[in-house]
């Protein structure tokens, strides 16, 4: 299709039903520390004009998408992501809210959440944030083990975290979330269900069990940790295995591929009633589909396609200075891509799809899973999916392999391409 640009994703906003709310990304791209885990667009900056600087840019992108609009778009759910959004002064945080609120429909009941590095967040950073509704917290914890934290470039004691819980819990930011980690560098076993066992006295809402992708060719920082001194990947496995064993023993509930939420959690909720969504930021209740991306190399996706903006700051920063959305590419999708996609978040979110209700939602004649899957039949005989008539369904053999079961949906794929992480 035609490449996408700003001007193209403008007839994407303009083309919005309105009414229908909408998710709002935020990306703020600058930390305190370089983690050479780090797979995320970011800078380490300790300068405060510079954070002051992009947030008065911020408040031109989104004055760009309430204009091109003409109206502001109602927001269920408002994502702070990084980076780490705690570089932020209050006055920073002051400044980023009172744009978006001027830009967006933001209220009582936008569900508010921003990721957040324990190491450095402050006190006076949470409340102000509290004071702005911020309801969720994700703390980015990966690793207590002081070994592995060294070989990662990121110490942090436990007791820091425990002191981040509580100021949250007592600003009334009461749902937490912890990112955890398996298969970093010196990781064992024991460092996992260690780490566990200390994260779990503090009785998470959440806790997503990331397993570390090791891509220095596309992440230059992440060259600096030795390739042997990952474990392998049958340590992988069996890290990723007793995590789970031990987080449903404790009373966690397992949500697709690496999320795991107490029992009344509403994420939790959402998977048994088959409501759970999966976008850039993982798992979700949030069922809005679009998604609009403010800040350097955020991606939005609308019912027409995804838009990524400009990944280098100061073309970013260009874009804007000229008055035009900072698009810097995308992809449109057919009808066929929707189905697909659709198929594939179904998989990853309830581990089974049903293809008459698949094709019925897309108004589409019923395809033969021969049409549209013609691997899934070698995945069955591998024991990884159970397909019964217009059914397919991930065996728990087939749980840890699920993005591999998905890529059977994916025209895109190109299994020879390499640029991709391990599927486990």
């Amino acid at each position: 299709g035609p490449q996408v640009n700003g001007e193209i994703y403008a007839d994407w906003l303009v083309a919005l039903p309105n009414g229908k709310p909408v998710s709002l990304y935020v990306h703020v791209p600058f930390c305190q520390r370089l983690c050479w885990y780090c797979g995320c667009n970011m800078q380490v900056n300790r300068r405060a004009e510079l954070v002051t600087d992009y947030i008065k840019k911020l408040d031109r992108e989104s004055e760009l998408v309430f204009w091109t609009r003409g109206r502001g778009l109602s927001v269920s759910t408002l994502h702070l992501g990084g980076g780490s959004p705690d570089t932020l002064s209050p006055s920073d945080l002051d400044r980023l809210f009172a744009s978006l609120t001027y830009a967006f429909e933001i209220d009582r009941r936008t569900a508010i959440d921003a990721e957040i590095d324990p190491a450095h967040v402050s006190g006076e950073w949470i409340r102000s944030a509290a004071r702005h509704g911020l309801g969720r917290a994700s703390l980015g914890v990966q690793t207590f083990a002081p070994a592995v934290q060294a070989a990662i470039h990121r110490p942090q004691s436990f007791e820091r975290v425990a002191e981040v819980v509580q100021t949250l819990r007592a600003a009334r930011v009461e749902a937490i979330n912890f990112d955890l980690m398996y298969g970093l560098p010196k990781q064992t076993e024991t460092d996992v269900l260690d780490t566990l066992d200390l994260a779990l006295t503090l009785r998470p809402n959440r806790i997503a069990m990331f397993g570390y992708a090791h891509m220095p060719h596309l992440k230059r920082h992440q060259g600096l940790i030795p390739t042997s001194l990952l474990p392998g990947s049958v340590e992988r496995q069996a890290q990723a295995e007793a995590a789970a064993a031990r987080l449903v023993a404790e009373g966690y509930v397992r949500i697709g591929l690496d999320h795991y939420a107490l029992p009344d959690d509403d994420l939790a909720i959402a998977a048994s009633a088959g409501r759970l969504h999966r976008n850039f930021q993982g798992y979700t209740t949030d069922d809005a589909d679009t998604l609009i991306g403010l800040g350097v190399s955020a991606i939005s996706h609308t019912p027409e396609g995804y838009a990524q903006n400009e990944t280098d700051l100061a073309a970013w920063a260009a874009a804007l200075a000229k008055g035009r959305l900072p698009v810097a590419r995308g992809f449109a999708l057919s009808k066929d891509d929707r189905l697909r996609a659709d198929a594939i978040e179904r998989l990853m979110c309830d581990g089974r799809i049903d293809l008459e209700a698949l094709c019925r939602r897309h108004g589409e004649a019923l395809a033969t899973l021969d049409e549209l899957a013609p691997d899934l039949q070698a995945l069955a005989s591998e024991g990884l999916v159970r397909i019964q008539g217009a059914t397919v369904s991930v065996t728990d053999a087939g749980r840890p392999f699920i993005r591999t079961v998905c890529t059977a949906f994916d025209r895109y794929f190109d299994p020879t391409a390499g640029r991709h992480a391990k599927a486990v």
